[in-house]
């Protein structure tokens, strides 16, 4: 049974088997992986997951909190969802909610499970008007948001091309 857990620098292992999986880059939605972060050495690692935990608390600068949690299940990371609060630049054409699962673990109705999760918490948390985006050739995620309740709103321009939004109903 997959759980939602807090990035956990003890599963520096699984997480690259799931890194490795996807290819190089930062592609992997919902993870908050940056260029400059040091993934592959234990201390890089744990630095990063220490800077994910950290966005879950305001800071006073005004950029958006997120709250990163990972798909686990059996000790293996199969995916990732971060549910953003605010009203950034960035959350402004990115949405609130981004996820990503790993190729091999695709079409088991994981991001659709993880999404009705997050959805819940945001509304627990009082957020409203959120909104999601997915690219626009990506029929299963626009799938996955249609059955987590999502209303499709129209095709937008963002910094990587023309994306689908979705928005929620509060």
């Amino acid at each position: 049974m997959p759980e939602l857990i807090a990035p956990d620098a003890g599963l520096h292992s699984a997480w690259l088997e799931a890194h490795a999986e996807w290819g190089p880059g930062t592609h992997e939605d919902g993870f908050g992986l940056a260029p400059t972060d040091d993934v592959h050495s234990p201390a890089g690692f744990a630095t990063w997951v220490a800077r994910l935990a950290t966005r879950s608390v305001p800071d006073g600068t005004g950029r958006h909190r997120c709250r990163h949690r990972w798909i686990v299940e059996d000790g293996r990371v199969l995916g990732a969802i971060a549910l953003r609060h605010g009203d950034d630049d960035y959350v402004r054409w990115a949405g609130h909610i981004g996820y990503g699962i790993r190729p091999t673990a695709r079409r088991r109705g994981l991001a659709t499970w993880a999404l009705a999760r997050t959805l819940a918490d945001a509304r627990g948390l009082g957020l409203t008007g959120l909104f999601t985006v997915c690219a626009v050739d990506n029929e299963a995620s626009a799938k996955t948001l249609e059955r987590a309740g999502g209303v499709f709103e129209g095709i937008r321009d963002t910094p990587f091309g023309p994306v689908r939004r979705y928005g929620f109903a509060s």
